[in-house]
């Protein structure tokens, strides 16, 4: 019992932390749309009262105030307390699938988890931004990029491998050939239609998940899963409302990327046999 003591611990430390960092992804997602401030102190939109620290539980706070500001009343968003059990549920995940032994409970896997919880966290918001605003702020997208490769790169040094193992070549390659190949398909949609068919928010989001996945295979799986997700989606929403659809391509690209960090391993095994020799 006591050798799993480690492993208990350091599955609380990244729920808590998961749930604390979803705190301030609910913030990104309502106000980098807005281009305001993520430093100013939350404050209801109606009476300006300042958010209480005791009112600052992640989940707990919005279920003991009902939903409401303390002072006024007014109706709290949803929003918050489901990005953040949202945060404490992939930061938990992610602790789950990198360190699922304690022996694997190390440095490099630590530092493992950190980089990829960040990965997740930009998904989050550019996943719930795209839906709400049909954009991807570039905060989350291209200004992402350089903490990629970086990190791609520190865990290369760290001797970190697995299937989330890139290696800053891989990363600074993937960055190029999926940003620039979903912007020549941008350009050419736009000449042979007439009319927008990829966002550049599309193409900067292509370009950091090269950062993250690499060239090949973790980015290419993430845009064929995607693109099939998107698919499917799209025909029922299309079915359902008996009229064209069109959704935002951000959300099932996210969720494939999601879907690769935590389970790549097994997406690899199970449907791209083919693909396992360059996963390890």
């Amino acid at each position: 019992m006591i050798e799993w003591v480690p492993s208990i611990i350091g599955q609380t430390f990244a729920t808590v932390y998961g749930l604390v960092v979803g705190s301030f992804l609910a913030v990104c997602i309502v106000r980098m749309p807005q281009d305001r401030s993520l430093l100013v102190p939350s404050a209801c939109p109606r009476c300006g009262a300042h958010v209480r620290w005791r009112d600052n539980v992640p989940v707990l706070s919005w279920l003991v105030l009902r939903g409401r500001c303390r002072d006024c009343g007014t109706p709290i968003s949803p929003l918050y307390p489901m990005v953040e059990a949202l945060g404490g549920t992939l930061g938990w995940l992610l602790y789950r699938r990198l360190m699922p032994t304690v022996d694997q409970i190390d440095g490099v896997h630590a530092a493992a988890w950190v980089v990829w919880f960040v990965f997740l966290g930009l998904l989050v918001v550019a996943a719930a931004v795209d839906v709400r605003h049909r954009i991807i702020p570039d905060q989350v997208s291209s200004y992402a990029i350089p903490i990629g490769i970086l990190g791609a790169a520190a865990l290369e040094w760290a001797g970190f491998d697995g299937w989330l193992a890139v290696g800053w070549r891989s990363s600074v390659l993937g960055t190029a050939a999926w940003g620039g190949l979903f912007a020549t398909f941008a350009v050419l949609g736009k000449f042979v239609t007439r009319q927008e068919v990829l966002g550049w928010g599309d193409v900067k989001l292509a370009a950091m998940f090269g950062a993250f996945l690499g060239i090949f295979p973790g980015t290419f799986v993430t845009v064929l899963v995607g693109s099939l997700l998107g698919a499917v989606v799209g025909i029922v929403a299309t079915l359902v409302a008996r009229r064209r659809v069109w959704l935002p391509y951000g959300p099932p690209l996210a969720v494939a990327a999601a879907g690769w960090v935590l389970w790549g391993d097994v997406l690899i095994s199970t449907f791209f046999p083919g693909l396992a020799a360059f996963s390890r």
